[in-house]
């Protein structure tokens, strides 16, 4: 599907080094805008500034919505901290508001779950805030199901809704 703002195909492809800066940007600027700032939200991650490094090693992945040469949008996977082997955590999973709504949320959680489960991940497991809905539409649609207290050690204590779903059934 196009990109509503200027026609392009949205290009999902893996975070390169020369994406930092954008990524780290996409983060503050979404998180900021649903007003999850502060302790117990991602946006405090130590991460945030080097997502390529932070998802480099194996069983883990980010990448990016590029739109006309611009990063868009973002997210990625990694094993779920403190959590059992076989399950990974989808992880930051922003979007800018002119690639909201135009189908690349599917393709962008669809590629991740099947990069997952290609790692051998058996679950995915993700957190969010009451605040983000469209993202939460997102993630039913595609399989997740709420669940009655966090899994793993996030840290990201504000978050106070939890979702898993299978990872080898449903893949989009």
């Amino acid at each position: 599907m196009k990109d509503k703002q200027n026609g392009a195909n949205p290009i999902l492809r893996p975070m390169r080094l020369c994406d930092i800066e954008a990524v780290a940007g996409i983060i503050r600027s979404v998180m900021t805008e649903f007003e999850a700032v502060g302790c117990g939200y991602s946006i405090t991650d130590s991460e945030v500034d080097n997502m390529f490094h932070a998802y480099s090693p194996a069983g883990s992945a980010f990448y990016v919505v590029e739109v006309g040469g611009r990063v868009l949008g973002c997210s990625g996977y990694a094993p779920l901290t403190d959590g059992d082997k076989g399950t990974c955590e989808l992880r930051k999973m922003y979007f800018l508001p002119e690639l909201r709504n135009t189908g690349t949320g599917s393709r962008m959680l669809a590629l991740c779950l099947q990069e997952a489960r290609r790692d051998g991940y058996r679950r995915c497991y993700l957190e969010t805030t009451d605040g983000m809905t469209g993202a939460r539409r997102l993630y039913e649609k595609h399989g997740f199901k709420y669940l009655d207290k966090p899994m793993g050690n996030t840290g990201h204590t504000s978050c106070g809704i939890w979702m898993a779903r299978p990872i080898a059934s449903q893949a989009n």
